[in-house]
């Protein structure tokens, strides 16, 4: 196929402009790399997901195992924890007996209808730990519950071999 002298000159027009905008020659990149972004990203969830769990509350107790289900988590919830010793703490904070009920009522807000969680330590002795739920008690809580462990020793629920 043969050129005419007018496609000659329109290719050579053609080559001047691409010269001339930048197209021949390396332009700037326009696009962000977003690989080191979502390395950063990675690791912050995976150090959020590993520290999440370890602030919730602060006394070590070592609570007694049971065959019950977790429950879900609740935003800050109202917490009183029972040493082996007796020492009794309100979320992480220590207390005496008598400032049980007062503080608690206080940290709630007049909100009786709250859940409060006993943490009591497996060796707890269990005078104790029936005062507090006493205590609560009385304070007008209706909602206290008993945290524990999974995975303890069966309440005597007996499993049947399938038939044969």
């Amino acid at each position: 196929m043969a050129l005419s002298a007018h496609d000659a000159f329109a290719a050579q027009t053609n080559a001047r402009r691409r010269r001339r905008y930048g197209r021949g020659r390396r332009g700037a990149l326009a696009e962000i790399n977003v690989t080191p972004l979502v390395d950063v990203m990675l690791v912050l969830l995976i150090i959020f997901m590993i520290s999440a769990p370890l602030l919730t509350v602060g006394v070590p107790v070592e609570l007694p195992k049971t065959e019950a289900g977790a429950m879900e988590d609740q935003s800050e919830p109202l917490t009183v924890s029972i040493r082996a010793d007796g020492s009794l703490f309100i979320q992480d904070k220590p207390a005496a007996f008598e400032q049980l009920s007062p503080r608690l009522v206080a940290l709630a807000k007049g909100e009786t209808g709250k859940p409060i969680y006993v943490r009591a330590d497996g060796r707890a002795a269990y005078e104790i730990v029936a005062r507090v739920m006493a205590s609560l008690s009385t304070s007008g809580f209706t909602s206290i519950n008993l945290i524990t462990d999974t995975g303890g020793p069966s309440s005597g629920k007996v499993e049947r071999p399938p038939p044969a």
